[in-house]
């Protein structure tokens, strides 16, 4: 998730709680008397509310309709906005008087990733490259022996892997994420003749 997502998540969770802690409040503030007596022993579907939704049938019946339709494609799209990626086909590394670099992104993250598999404390390994902006960024998925010390594989990866990459990406620096997965090393099978 980028950035730009991030805060638009914010942002709307912040005014959805708003809206409705001010609804939950008018509605404990009525049943507990602020407004009189009479008012909390009122039901909220009184004579006024009713004969608003008698005049304006069926007109209020289809707003009301569209209202909903327009909260379900926006929560809709909510949800595609969170599964999106960040990836890209290729990236643009260079452009000037000698030519234009072009990178393919499926490229450099299997090229990234058959890097880290050299550890000998990775078990397998794969990678995503992204943009945020017009930087790079990695994602890394590592699925490690258990009984490899941590330490190897930060090793591994800030002393190789990582300047690797930085050196084909052109860049002073790359962000990269790191999801660790620990296993046991497969049992070696002997194999008699």
């Amino acid at each position: 998730m980028n950035r730009r997502t991030s805060r638009g998540n914010r942002w709307g969770l912040a005014l959805t709680g708003i809206v409705l802690l001010l609804l939950g409040a008018y509605a404990l503030a009525r049943g507990l008397g602020a407004f009189g007596r009479v008012r909390a022993l009122t039901p909220i579907m009184n004579f006024f509310v009713r004969s608003f939704l008698a005049a304006w049938s069926p007109w209020i019946w289809w707003a009301i309709a569209l209202v909903a339709v327009i909260v379900a494609l926006l929560g809709l799209r909510w949800l595609f906005v969170q599964g999106r990626r960040d990836s890209r086909d290729s990236l643009r590394l260079e452009t000037g008087p000698g030519g234009v670099t072009d990178l393919t992104a499926k490229g450099m993250a299997s090229a990234v990733a058959a890097d880290i598999e050299t550890s000998p404390a990775v078990l397998s390994a794969g990678a995503d490259l992204g943009c945020s902006g017009a930087r790079p960024l990695v994602r890394l998925r590592l699925v490690a022996d258990e009984q490899a010390p941590m330490s190897e594989l930060r090793d591994h990866l800030s002393g190789v892997a990582i300047p690797h990459m930085r050196g084909a990406l052109e860049a002073d620096r790359v962000p990269a994420v790191a999801r660790v997965t620990l296993e046991p090393a497969p049992t070696a099978h002997r194999v008699v003749h």
